[in-house]
């Protein structure tokens, strides 16, 4: 059943209101507060949120009959809804009015997909057997949103525990518009950022040995990782190691007291991320150790690697090539080194994390401007699908017998 115009519309018109005032982090009032109106509007939900974070949460209940001896299946949709710290450069008459922060990757469309998922839900409840959990996340882009809405009780907020979760995330390149993306087993790789600070003596630069000097083990220590990364890990599964920002001292002739390193870690199996962290570590404190000096350690941002359940990504693929044809989905031939939160979710319950392209048409897939360029444009005009494609993904999840793990018959 195609999405009534009016509701498409009124999705495209929130999005575009999301846009126009991105926010960031954990805090995010105005955009919390958006979201809250728009589903104070639809039938029968159960809206509650988060402490101490702008997190939404709105479960709708299934009234479709259920067979006996069988429960209803409980089905997590998300939509994040923080934005980035870019300032705007695209020209849209709907961009932020105020510089420093930007929807670049596409949350306000998750935003507004998932809104009008539940609003198109609440509509066919008699047809919906599954009871559905509304995750309005803050904080994917830097703080970990999901695994603190997991704390407070996310996936349990329903009764059961979720027994499927799903997200779709659009694309500003890479991907024709309209088309979806997804691949079977790990689909993203995992992030751990690590603060690594090498602690010396500081001293003047024209005598070096009267002093520990933090910045040639700081560089020893940058090629030290590309090295163990090359050599520690399988080719065939493989680790990557970013040192991004490295900063010491304030002039040429002053030997300063500490270096610090900003690294990026990313791995694309559990194995690999379990051994990845203890051996950036022992390198680190290794080098200095040698040098006389010692380090410390902050653990910045650690997102799980995103696995998908097979069977979910197929059941999803089912649901797409039912609605648009076998021409609307692909196959993802690798998984790809960005990071995504959702993890936190696809660690605990079993599902399918799914890509959307939005490249505006006309435009070429591979020279369109990335998500988290400030000339990132995400074409709206792909809502629709997003909210049917999410829509039936619940009402199609069978009721789960008693005593039954399967999700989907």
């Amino acid at each position: 059943m195609p999405l009534p115009t009016h509701l498409a519309q009124e999705v495209i018109s929130f999005r575009r209101e999301l846009h126009a005032h991105p926010e960031l982090d954990l805090d995010l009032p105005r955009t919390q507060a958006a979201v809250l109106a728009r589903l104070a509007r639809v039938e029968g939900l159960e809206v509650t949120t988060g402490e101490g974070m702008s997190s939404v949460v709105a479960v709708l209940r299934g009234a479709a009959p259920i067979p006996q001896g069988t429960r209803r299946a409980v089905v997590l949709l998300r939509g994040d809804m923080d934005g980035l710290p870019v300032t705007e450069e695209t020209g849209l008459d709907y961009a932020p009015p105020v510089p420093g922060t930007m929807h670049a990757c596409g949350h306000d469309l998750h935003t507004a997909g998932l809104f009008g998922a539940l609003a198109w839900l609440s509509q066919r409840r008699s047809e919906l057997a599954a009871d559905v959990i509304g995750m309005f996340q803050p904080a994917e882009e830097t703080d970990g949103g999901a695994q603190k809405m997991i704390d407070q009780g996310l996936l349990t907020v329903a009764g059961p525990k979720a027994d499927a979760a799903y997200a779709l995330h659009v694309y500003s390149a890479k991907y024709p518009h309209g088309q979806f993306v997804s691949r079977a087993g790990t689909i993203q790789a995992g992030c751990d950022d690590l603060i690594v600070t090498v602690n010396g003596e500081g001293g003047h630069g024209s005598v070096p040995h009267l002093s520990l000097d933090p910045v040639p083990v700081a560089a020893e220590m940058v090629l030290g990782l590309q090295t163990l990364v090359t050599r520690q890990f399988d080719a065939m599964d493989p680790v990557v190691a970013t040192v991004g920002h490295l900063t010491a001292g304030t002039a040429s002739n002053i030997i300063p007291d500490f270096a610090t390193l900003a690294i990026t870690l990313r791995s694309f199996s559990a194995q690999a991320r379990s051994r990845l962290i203890p051996a950036v570590q022992r390198l680190v404190r290794g080098i200095a150790d040698a040098h006389g000096m010692t380090v410390s350690i902050k653990h910045d941002c650690e997102f799980p690697v995103t696995v998908n359940s097979a069977e979910h990504v197929d059941f999803a693929r089912g649901v797409i090539e039912d609605l648009y044809g076998a021409d609307a989905f692909a196959e993802l031939p690798a998984a790809e080194p960005g990071s995504e939160d959702f993890s936190c979710v696809l660690n605990e319950v079993p599902g399918a994390y799914v890509l959307l392209g939005a490249v505006p048409p006309g435009v070429d897939v591979a020279s369109a401007p990335t998500n988290h360029s400030p000339l990132a444009v995400f074409d709206d005009a792909v809502l629709p699908r997003a909210v049917e494609v999410l829509a039936e993904l619940a009402l199609r999840t069978a009721p789960v017998a008693l005593g039954d793990l399967a999700t989907i018959a």
